[in-house]
């Protein structure tokens, strides 16, 4: 069931029907899964330079104006309307996960190599909506807070396969490839699962997702094949 906010314009009460976590939020969806898919083709082909740039600029671009909302009435009015379709009903007072999103694929892209900040983008791109939508219409058997099996058997298979076929695509650890995949699922699952304090999972799930995939990699000697 939509959330049901009050925005006041001037003086005036109006609704503003807004989804919950606990909703099947399917434009919010689609434009997670498109916006950080398209964030990984501009990675994977675009120059490194060019494609640093491009998610510095968003980032100044959206990150101040959605701390400037907090504190404008007016604008924060304005940018609930505008944005209603893929906006939650939490973030009409809080930060919105964009700014989150934006922060950890920052992060990882300053901080983790090339294949692991790719493999991360894809997890980020997939794993957490699909995890979210069979957590939501499946999700019996709670873990950690509204997060539950059904969800994280979600992830670990997504997870899994986009693993098995960015290494196959690349012809990186073909004697191992099923064995990696499978703990790559794993490290996703859990990046997705674990709750850090209050911190958004948009932010938690690519950064944890990097710190595992880096681990692993280290531990099966993939630096080492590809330089």
């Amino acid at each position: 069931m939509a959330g049901f906010e009050l925005m006041i314009i001037e003086g005036i009460a109006q609704p503003v029907d807004l989804k919950k976590r606990s909703d099947i939020h399917y434009a919010r969806k689609i434009w997670h899964m498109s916006g950080v898919f398209t964030m990984f083709l501009a990675y994977v082909y675009l120059p490194p330079a060019v494609s640093m740039t491009i998610l510095v600029v968003s980032w100044c671009l959206f990150v101040p104006f959605d701390f400037l909302r907090q504190r404008n009435p007016a604008l924060n009015d304005w940018a609930v309307h505008a944005f209603k379709p893929i906006m939650r009903q939490s973030e009409v007072k809080r930060l919105a996960g964009t700014t989150f999103l934006l922060s950890g694929v920052l992060l990882v892209d300053i901080l983790f190599p090339r294949p692991v900040v790719a493999l991360t983008l894809l997890f980020l791109a997939f794993a957490d909506p699909i995890a979210s939508y069979f957590g939501i219409l499946y999700g019996k058997d709670k873990i950690f807070g509204h997060k539950s099996i059904q969800g994280f058997m979600a992830a670990f298979f997504v997870c899994a396969a986009v693993t098995f076929f960015f290494l196959l695509y690349h012809n990186y650890l073909m004697d191992r490839l099923i064995v990696v995949s499978l703990f790559a699922g794993l490290v996703g699952a859990f990046a997705e699962l674990i709750p850090i304090g209050k911190l958004d999972d948009n932010l938690t799930l690519p950064v944890m997702s990097a710190i595992g995939l880096t681990i692993l990699f280290y531990f099966f000697g993939f630096f080492a094949n590809v330089g």
